[in-house]
């Protein structure tokens, strides 16, 4: 049994600093390279590079919040919610490969940002997307890590209700 969780930590480990590496070699580059609200069009206007500094939470929340709050509202209670999620992934006998490496994605996405927040007082974001309807804000490969995560454990969700389902109808 020591095994299975010593190998969930080292997968989840390993994941983890991957998607932290990518995140902060990807924002270094664009640090180095691209000037402060330069456009960098990759392919037409539909993938655009841009240097922005966010100094808020997700879209700007909380730019505006005392140093002592913006503090605590994003490093300390992200940092203790981190750690809750993957003592979680850790002691969790039953997690699916899925949902260890859906969090695991989601934990290392979110200390590229923490990171980011604690050594330069805002997040570096970079990337633009515009096919169609869709148009996103301008993000970074923490941000791309979140959503990969995230969408790994819906699909977990989904999948497992579906099996639920077929079972029911059997």
């Amino acid at each position: 049994m020591q095994i299975k969780r010593l190998i969930k930590i080292f997968v989840s480990l390993v994941i983890i600093f991957s998607n932290i590496s990518c995140d902060q070699i990807t924002k270094e580059k664009v640090r180095k390279e691209i000037s402060k609200n330069e456009t960098v069009k990759v392919i037409g206007d539909n993938f655009i590079l841009t240097k922005v500094e966010n100094t808020g939470a997700a879209l700007s929340l909380g730019e505006n919040l005392t140093p002592n709050l913006k503090i605590i509202f994003s490093q300390v209670l992200p940092l203790l919610v981190l750690l809750f999620m993957f003592v979680y992934i850790v002691k969790e006998k039953k997690i699916t490969k899925f949902n260890l490496i859906g969090f695991s994605f989601i934990i290392g996405g979110r200390i590229g940002n923490i990171y980011d927040r604690i050594l330069f007082n805002s997040v570096t974001d970079f990337m633009y997307l515009e096919y169609g309807y869709l148009h996103t804000g301008i993000f970074n490969m923490a941000d791309v890590s979140v959503v990969v995560g995230t969408l790994l454990i819906l699909l977990n969700s989904v999948i497992s209700e579906l099996k639920k389902y077929q079972l029911k109808k059997t």
